[in-house]
């Protein structure tokens, strides 16, 4: 059954600024409005109150005041990759659904309590992962439901960026000092560095095109530069039967792949029994090779359509229809890729090959 009713929406924790971006596709959704926007510094929330034109009695600098005041459906939340179990089990109480930026959580016993949490509230969870949304993904995931390439044996991801404090509007700037990374939330040891940023694109995204499929054994190691708290750089290797898959991440690329795609590519290459698709971030093609085209061929990317052309919009759909959110905003893939992250910070520690986590 449909309900065709105004989805009350508040953003909650600016700390990751993708908060404009998802508040932005509320602003353009015809059975969404804005209630209420919280951030303790009133600054880091000045873009989305002139671009969504937010009014100044639904600014809050107290989350409680927001949601108290406005009674949302709906809370958007971008907080701090270590933080992510705290204001879910803050704002769970209220009776909202949730949407929360990725990382699911800074590890798998925080992504519990998330569940845990929206399941005593009776509401629904969904982790955005902006890459998902990217159409040379999207088709890469359909053509692979198609069986273009047959089963799918590897999955192969490099990305990353130029690092995670940047100036929005200078993307070519270069990279920032070490005084300014001992001073971000990025670099923090709980929730910080490139694997915990970035391994959860490529593990959730992977356990999308495997269709659910984990891994049996995780390796991973890390890299950085002297006297960064934090890993700069992951290299992980995850075995799926009798084939390894790599993911790797890296804080430091050559170019910003927002400007200009860096060497190595960001995004993936897929192996099947039958043929490979390479599907890099942002651009308009793919390349498929089967036994048919050994030589391959380019392939414009599809173009997305209503309700999956963005994750606020997606979300809403399946509030409003009951439908199974799936894919990777589904708790159940992106609890599989938190086991892959989990696993992988933990063989890096250890150097060694270490058997996929469970809890």
């Amino acid at each position: 059954m449909t309900t065709k009713k105004k989805w009350r929406i508040a953003g909650i924790n600016f700390d990751f600024r993708h908060m404009d971006h998802l508040l932005g596709h509320a602003h353009a959704h015809p059975r969404a409005e804005i209630v209420g926007i919280s951030h303790t510094d009133p600054r880091e929330m000045q873009d989305v109150v002139r671009n969504c034109g937010v009014p100044a009695a639904r600014v809050f600098t107290e989350w409680q005041q927001c949601i108290e005041q406005t009674k949302p459906d709906v809370v958007i939340l971008c907080p701090a990759s270590g933080a992510h179990a705290d204001w879910v089990e803050r704002v769970a109480p209220y009776g909202v659904h949730v949407l929360i930026e990725k990382p699911f959580a800074a590890n798998l016993a925080q992504a519990d309590r998330m569940i845990a949490a929206m399941k005593k509230a009776r509401r629904r969870l969904a982790i955005n992962w902006p890459l998902a949304w990217y159409p040379p993904h999207v088709t890469a995931q359909r053509l692979l439901r198609e069986g273009r390439i047959g089963d799918l044996q590897e999955v192969h991801f490099y990305d990353g960026n130029r690092g995670p404090i940047q100036d929005h509007a200078n993307m070519a700037a270069i990279e920032p000092t070490r005084a300014q990374k001992q001073a971000s939330w990025f670099y923090d040891p709980i929730g910080g560095g490139s694997l915990i940023d970035y391994l959860g694109y490529g593990a959730t995204l992977g356990t999308w095109f495997f269709d659910g499929r984990k891994p049996s054994e995780i390796t991973s190691v890390t890299g950085g530069a002297r006297g960064v708290t934090v890993d700069e750089q992951s290299v992980t290797i995850a075995r799926y039967g009798d084939w390894l898959s790599t993911f790797h991440t890296r804080w430091g690329t050559f170019t910003s792949p927002w400007l200009h795609q860096p060497q190595p590519k960001c995004g993936f290459v897929l192996k099947g029994t039958d043929g490979t698709i390479a599907n890099y971030d942002y651009e308009p093609t793919i390349r498929l090779q089967t036994r048919k085209n050994p030589e391959g061929k380019v392939i414009a990317v599809d173009k997305l359509k209503r309700p999956r052309t963005n994750p606020v919009q997606y979300f809403l759909h399946c509030l409003e229809t009951g439908a199974e959110i799936t894919g990777p905003l589904s708790v159940k893939f992106a609890r599989i890729g938190q086991q892959i992250v989990d696993t992988a910070a933990l063989s890096a520690k250890l150097r060694r090959p270490v058997k996929l986590l469970t809890k």
